[in-house]
Order: structure tokens, then C-alpha cells, then sequence
């Protein structure tokens, strides 16, 4: 499997992925907003899109659509549910379905509703697993649910779907919010050495080559995957007065989503 990661440079700073099977060159465009570059990419390497899958309904997912489609004929995916959201959509997929790209690349679906309510990540099973996100999970940061979602859907992809996948999993989220999100962890819990680390790493870097990182890492330095930590609850208080002494982890996951909506 070869992944190419396209920085769009635009105002929402959003990644757009295509996904190619080494031996036949057949290419799965996710989310290819800037269809400009997506199709200049699969030109240079040689690749034929044959498939484009949209994580979601929101237009800066969906908005290449119309001229991949007719640059390439490619058939467009997207969650079952979603075809009333996204226009021409070929085929709905649900939890567990496979999408396969030429002879070698299989990806899985993963129902993960919250940033809406009809929303994939693909799940690939290969020597080092990769997870490509949408809008779901950010480096260091999780997806908003104001508009057409639900905080209490995304606790429970977080909780019951993304935290259990392997350590090593490779994460490609639909945007590049890193810096950002970083600050908000350490806003969180102000001694998170790796947060601080990994914030001098990348503070004011070229988002096009921003960091990959791993499932394993963002359990040390994203704070909507630290709902136990001491610190965090504390600082919590602060802001809900009202939180119980030992607040359950979902209780403190809407917590956090609700001062990043406002942070």
C-alpha cells in the first residue's frame, strides 16, 4: 500500500489522501477537495483513481466530487446512510465492510459517528497499521460535534473503537490542527512532557511535511484520550465546579470537547 498525503493549503487546512496498489496502480482518492492536486498527483506517479471515498457529508470533504469523477469515471463511497448528504454516491458501506484498491490493498470500515452522525475511517491491516480519520480524530485533538453531530457518539468511537486498535497504527487525519491541538493539551494538563516535546518539535512547521504519528503517541499527548488523568480532571474543575470527584471518562471527554469548542 503507498499513501500519499496532499496539503491543500487552503483555509480549513485540509489533508487530502490517495491510496495506490504498488502493482496495479490503482488509486482510492479520500476526500480529494483540491481536486487540482490529487489528480496532478496521480498523473506524476502514474496511478488511476478508480475510487474516491468521502469520511463524511460536510462540502470541504465533498467538494471535489464532481471533477474527479469526471476526470476519472471513479465510483464514490460513502457511508450508508449518507447518500441523501452526497450526491452520486455508487456504493454505501457500514461497519466492517472491505474496500479493496487493485490486487494488494484492503481497507476496512469503521462506523465512527460523532463529528456527524454518518461518518468512516478506513482501517488498513497492513505490516504497520494505518488509520485514515477524517474528521474523527486529529493529531492530538478530537473532531467537533456542532454541526450535525453528537459528543456522546464520539466519546463512544473514541472510547470503544479507536482506542482499541493497535499502538502502532499510523494516524492520517482529514486536517493538520497539530500545533493547535497541542496547545490546548498542555492548556489541559500543563505537564505533559510529551505534548512538549512534540509541540518544539513542530512549532511553526510546513504543514505539508507535518509529523505522522502513531496511535501510541497520541495516548501520550492527546488529552481526549487521557480521561483519567489527574491533572486534566483537576483543571477541569476549574471550569465545571460541579464534576463529581471521580467523573466517569465520558463525563470528561464532553467536558474537554466543550472548552475546545470555545478555546
Amino acid at each position: 500500500m503507498i499513501v500519499e498525503r496532499i496539503w491543500t493549503g487552503n483555509a480549513y487546512r485540509n489533508f487530502n489522501y490517495l491510496i495506490a496498489c504498488p502493482e496495479t496502480g490503482e488509486a482510492l482518492a479520500i476526500d480529494p477537495l483540491d481536486h487540482e492536486k490529487c489528480l496532478s498527483m496521480a498523473k506524476v506517479r502514474g496511478w488511476q483513481i478508480t475510487q474516491l471515498l468521502n469520511t463524511h457529508e460536510h462540502s470541504d470533504h465533498t467538494g471535489g466530487n464532481a471533477a474527479v469523477v469526471a476526470a476519472t469515471g471513479a465510483k464514490v463511497i460513502a457511508h450508508y446512510k449518507a447518500g441523501s448528504r452526497i450526491s452520486g454516491v455508487d456504493r454505501g458501506v457500514k461497519a466492517g465492510d472491505v474496500i479493496k484498491v487493485g490486487k494488494t490493498v484492503e481497507l476496512e470500515c469503521l462506523d465512527t459517528p460523532g463529528h456527524t452522525l454518518c461518518h468512516i475511517c478506513l482501517f488498513a491491516h497492513t505490516d504497520q497499521p494505518a488509520l485514515f480519520s477524517g474528521d474523527t480524530l486529529f493529531n492530538a485533538g478530537a473532531g467537533n460535534t456542532h454541526n450535525g453531530g453528537d459528543t456522546d457518539a464520539l466519546y463512544d468511537s473514541f472510547a470503544h473503537q479507536l482506542a482499541r486498535l493497535p499502538g502502532n497504527t499510523r494516524l492520517y487525519p482529514g486536517h493538520e490542527y497539530i500545533e493547535s491541538n497541542l496547545k490546548f493539551t498542555l492548556s489541559r494538563e500543563p505537564d505533559n512532557a510529551a505534548a512538549q516535546t512534540l509541540l518544539a518539535h513542530i512549532a511553526g512547521h510546513d504543514p505539508a511535511l507535518s509529523v505522522v504519528t502513531t496511535l501510541h503517541e497520541e495516548k501520550q499527548h492527546n488529552t481526549f484520550f487521557r480521561l483519567d488523568n489527574a491533572t486534566v480532571i483537576a483543571k477541569l474543575r476549574e471550569s465545571f465546579p460541579e464534576l463529581p470527584e471521580e467523573p466517569d471518562a465520558q463525563m470528561v471527554f464532553g467536558a474537554l470537547r466543550a472548552l475546545r469548542n470555545k478555546w
